[in-house]
C-alpha cells in the first residue's frame, strides 16, 4: 500500500473484477430473460458491488498511503458493507423468505454508524498506517460484526427449511467462507494477515456467484431450447387441427404432447360444448402444481388451438347440414339428391339393379298457398315429407326439390305393378290439412333406369318430372314413363331442335288472311299469320305453336312476324293485325321488340290481337304496356272474344279497341241462342265504342246472318285463306246505313 510493492495482487484484484463483470452481464441476461425476476435483479446488483469491490483492492493495493489510501480504505470499508446488506434482499428473492424491511434498517443502521465513526473519530479507524498497514480502532471488529450478525440471523430464518439445489449449497458455503473471512479479517491480530484476508474474502463469494451464473446460463439455453420444443409442439398440434376431424383425437394428441415435453404424465385434458357452438378446452397437471408462466402458456395455447379446431369442425358440419338439408322438411335438398342418385346409379350399375325415382307435386298448392298464407302452406309441405318419409319402403331417400315438389330415390326397386301400386298408395294415402273441400292432393311421375342403360341422374329426373307433368295434363294421378311417353319426349325434343334451326334460318314467315267488309266484300285488312316453311313443306301452327309457347321460342317467331308484318302493310297498304301470344306480351322489353320489329311510323296501321287469358294473367303490366302502344296509334284487340273468364266485367278496365267474335259463336248463329248472344256481343261493343270482327266465317249463310245482326267486318276460309300473296281486293266501301248485302 506503499506504492512499492508488487503489482500482482492488484492484478489479480483486477482479474476477480473483470471475472464479475462479465458475470454480471450474465446475471443481466438471465434478468431479462426471466421477466424481470426479483432474484437475477439482487444477484445482478450482488456481483456488481462485489467487482466494485474488488477493483478498490486493486487500487488499494497500488495506492500510496496518505489521503487517496484513506479514501479507498473508506470506500472499500462501504462496500463491504454494502456485500453483507444485499445478503438480505436476496435471500428473500431466492428462499421467499419472511419480510426484509426491519432487517435492512437494523443493519443499515449498524453500517451507518461505522461509517460515522470512521470519519469523525480514531475508534473504528485511527487513520494510520504501520509498515505500509492500516491500523483499525477498537471498535472496528464490533461495528463491523453487528450488521453481519443480522444478516446471518435473517439467512438461518429464510433458509432453515427450504430445499436448497446443489448449486444453491455451493453459493451458501462460499457465503459462509467468504464471511468467516471477512469476520477474520476483523480479529486477526496480525495485521499483514488481516489485512490479506481483507483483500481476499470476497473471493469465495465471487467464485459462487460466477457458477450461479454459469447455472443459470445453461439454464437460459434449456429453457431456450424447450420453449422452442414448445413452439414446435403447437405449431404440431395446429397443423394437425386440420387434418383430425374429430377434436376428441386432437385433444389425446395434445395431451401426450404436452406429457412427453414437460415430463409430466398426469396431465389430462377436457373438452365441453357452450353455447352458440363455442367449446372450451382445458389441459392441467393432476398432481403437479401449474408450473412455470411459460408451461402454463405452452397448455393454454394448445387448448386454444384444440377449442378453435372443435367450433370449427362444428360450424363446418352446420354448413354442411345447411348445404346439404332442406331448412323447413329437413329432408335431404336438391344438392343431396343429386350426390345421392348418383351413387345410387353407381351402385346399380355393380349389382345390375334397377332404379327408380318417384316425383311428387302437390296439385294446386300455389293457390291455396296464396288463399290460407304461406304459414299453413308450410305445415303443408311438412306434412308431405312425413307422409313420403313413412310410405317409402327400406333404403329410399326422400328430398326436396324445392317448392312443393318432392322426390324419392328407391335402389333395387320392384316391377312396373310395384311402382305404380306405391304411386297410387302415396296419392291415396295423403289428404292433407285443409279446411277446403277438395285438398291438394298429390300428383306422381314414375321414372326408371333398367340395367345396362345409360341414363344420367338428371336425365332420369327430367323423365320423372314429365311423367309427373303429364299426370297433370291427364288427370292420371300417377304416370309411368314408358316407351309411348318416352317417344313422344323424343318427338318433342326432335321438333324443339327443328324450330330453334327454323328460328336461326328464318324458315318463319307471314301469310295473310283477309279481313272483309261485310256489306261491300272489300279487303279492309289483313291478319298476319305466322306459317313455318321447312324441307318446301308448311307446317300449320297446331303442330308447333304449343311448343313453342312453352319453349320462350314464339318470343323471336314473334318478333320475326311483326318484321315480316310491317313489310306486307309496305307491300300491300293495307292494315295489318298481328298476333301476339302471352308469353310475348309478358317479356319485359316487349314494347322495345315491337319498335325494333315493326319500325317507325305507321303505328296506325297495326293492330295487336291478344287473348283474354294472356289480359288477365297480368292484367297490370299487360295494361300498361298496351296503353303505350295505343298512345302511339296501334289498335287492341281482344282474339277469340267470348271464351276467356270474367271478360264482360273488365272489359271496360282494358285498354281494347276491337272485339273479335270466336268462330264458336258464329258456328251458332242460326240457333236463336247464337243469335241472342251475337246481339249482347254487338251491344256491349257499340256500348264501350269498340269495332267487332267475326271469326272463322266457313259458310255463306254465316256471312249473310252476321251481316244481318250488322257485324262490321268478318274473316274466315270462305273470304280467304291465308296466303303470303294478297288477296283479291272487292269494290270501294259503300256507306254506313245501307242494307247489307245478302251473299248467296
Amino acid at each position: 500500500m506503499d506504492g512499492t510493492a508488487s503489482t500482482w495482487p492488484a492484478a489479480l484484484q483486477f482479474f476477480l473484477a473483470g471475472v464479475l463483470g462479465g458475470s454480471c452481464v450474465l446475471q443481466w441476461v438471465w434478468w431479462r430473460g426471466e421477466l424481470r425476476q426479483a432474484g437475477a435483479k439482487w444477484t445482478l446488483l450482488w456481483s456488481a458491488v462485489l467487482a466494485l469491490g474488488f477493483v478498490a483492492n486493486g487500487l488499494l493495493a497500488m495506492a500510496p498511503e496518505g489521503t487517496t489510501g484513506s479514501v479507498l480504505l473508506f470506500v472499500r470499508a462501504q462496500l463491504f458493507v454494502a456485500v453483507v446488506l444485499l445478503a438480505l434482499p436476496a435471500t428473500r428473492a431466492y428462499a421467499a423468505g419472511p419480510p426484509v424491511r426491519r432487517y435492512v434498517l437494523v443493519a443499515g443502521a449498524f453500517g451507518l454508524v461505522r461509517a460515522v465513526l470512521w470519519v469523525t473519530t480514531d475508534v473504528v479507524m485511527t487513520h494510520s498506517y504501520v509498515q505500509g498497514l492500516p491500523v483499525y480502532g477498537p471498535f472496528d471488529a464490533a461495528t463491523f460484526l453487528a450488521p453481519v450478525v443480522v444478516v446471518a440471523l435473517y439467512v438461518v430464518r429464510a433458509v432453515g427449511k427450504l430445499r436448497i439445489t446443489p448449486v444453491g449449497i455451493l453459493l451458501l458455503a462460499s457465503g459462509i467462507v467468504s464471511v468467516a473471512l471477512l469476520v477474520a479479517s476483523h480479529l486477526v491480530a496480525d495485521r499483514a494477515t488481516a489485512e490479506g484476508f481483507a483483500t481476499m474474502w470476497a473471493l469465495p463469494l465471487g467464485l459462487g456467484l460466477e457458477v450461479l451464473g454459469l447455472d443459470r446460463l445453461r439454464r437460459a439455453q434449456g429453457d431456450a431450447v424447450r420453449q422452442n420444443e414448445m413452439r414446435d409442439a403447437v405449431a404440431r398440434i395446429a397443423n394437425a387441427a386440420w387434418f383430425i376431424k374429430d377434436p376428441e383425437a386432437l385433444l389425446l394428441r395434445a395431451r401426450e404432447e404436452s406429457r412427453r415435453l414437460l415430463d409430466d404424465p398426469t396431465i389430462e385434458g377436457s373438452l365441453r360444448p357452450l353455447a352458440r357452438g363455442r367449446f372450451v378446452t382445458e389441459l392441467f397437471s393432476v398432481e403437479h402444481d401449474a408450473g412455470s408462466t411459460r408451461e402454463r402458456g405452452f397448455l393454454m395455447d394448445l387448448a386454444q388451438i384444440v377449442s378453435a379446431a372443435a367450433e370449427r369442425h362444428a360450424l363446418a358440419s352446420r354448413l354442411s347440414q345447411a348445404a346439404f338439408t332442406d331448412s323447413l322438411t329437413h329432408l335431404p335438398n336438391r344438392h343431396a339428391l343429386d350426390q345421392h342418385l348418383a351413387e345410387a346409379l353407381d351402385q346399380a350399375d355393380v349389382e345390375r339393379t334397377r332404379v327408380a325415382l318417384v316425383y311428387c307435386d302437390l296439385d294446386g298448392f300455389k293457390r291455396a298457398n296464396d288463399h290460407h298464407g304461406h304459414a299453413w302452406g308450410d305445415q303443408l309441405l311438412v306434412q308431405v315429407a312425413d307422409h313420403l318419409r313413412s310410405a317409402a319402403p327400406p333404403g329410399t331417400t326422400v328430398a326436396r326439390l324445392g317448392g312443393d315438389e318432392f322426390v324419392a330415390v328407391i335402389p333395387r326397386a320392384g316391377t312396373y305393378d310395384d311402382l305404380m301400386a306405391f304411386g297410387r298408395e302415396l296419392r291415396a294415402g295423403f289428404g292433407g290439412t285443409s279446411p277446403e273441400q277438395n285438398p291438394p292432393r298429390l300428383t306422381v311421375g314414375v321414372a326408371v333406369r333398367e340395367p345396362g342403360e345409360t341414363v344420367a341422374p338428371d336425365q332420369l329426373l327430367q323423365h320423372a318430372d314429365t311423367a309427373m307433368l303429364e299426370a297433370k295434363r291427364t288427370r292420371a294421378g300417377v304416370v309411368f314413363f314408358g316407351r309411348e311417353l318416352r317417344n313422344r319426349v323424343n318427338a318433342e325434343t326432335q321438333l324443339r331442335r327443328a324450330l330453334d334451326e327454323g328460328v336461326a334460318d328464318g324458315e318463319f314467315e307471314a301469310h295473310y288472311q283477309p279481313i272483309v267488309d261485310t256489306v261491300t266484300l272489300e279487303v279492309v285488312g289483313l291478319e298476319s299469320l305466322a306459317r313455318w316453311t321447312r324441307g318446301g313443306q308448311v307446317l300449320m301452327p297446331s303442330d308447333w305453336l304449343p311448343l313453342a309457347e312453352e319453349s320462350g321460342l314464339i318470343v323471336p317467331i314473334g318478333q320475326a312476324l311483326l318484321a315480316s308484318s310491317r313489310a306486307g302493310y309496305e307491300k300491300f297498304r293495307l292494315p295489318v293485325a298481328v298476333n301476339v301470344a302471352a308469353r310475348q306480351l309478358a317479356e319485359p322489353d316487349f314494347l322495345r321488340h315491337v319498335e325494333r320489329s315493326w319500325g317507325d311510323g305507321a303505328w296506325t296501321q297495326l293492330t295487336i290481337e291478344v287473348t283474354e287469358s294472356a289480359l288477365l294473367d297480368d292484367s297490370a303490366a299487360a295494361a300498361g304496356t298496351l296503353a303505350e302502344l295505343r298512345r302511339r296509334g296501334v289498335k287492341i284487340a281482344i282474339d277469340d272474344f267470348g271464351t276467356g273468364y270474367s271478360s264482360l266485367s273488365r272489359l271496360a278496365t282494358l285498354p281494347v279497341d276491337v272485339l273479335k267474335i270466336d268462330q264458336a259463336f258464329v258456328r251458332e248463329i242460326r240457333t236463336r241462342r247464337g243469335k241472342a248472344v251475337l246481339r249482347a256481343i254487338l251491344a256491349l261493343a257499340d256500348a264501350h265504342g269498340l269495332d267487332v270482327v267475326a271469326e272463322g266465317v266457313e259458310r255463306a249463310s254465316e256471312l249473310t246472318a252476321l251481316a244481318e245482326l250488322g257485324v262490321p267486318r268478318v274473316q274466315g276460309n270462305l273470304l280467304g285463306r291465308a296466303s303470303a300473296t294478297l288477296p283479291v281486293r272487292g269494290p270501294r266501301p259503300r256507306p254506313r246505313g245501307r242494307r247489307p248485302v245478302r251473299v248467296l
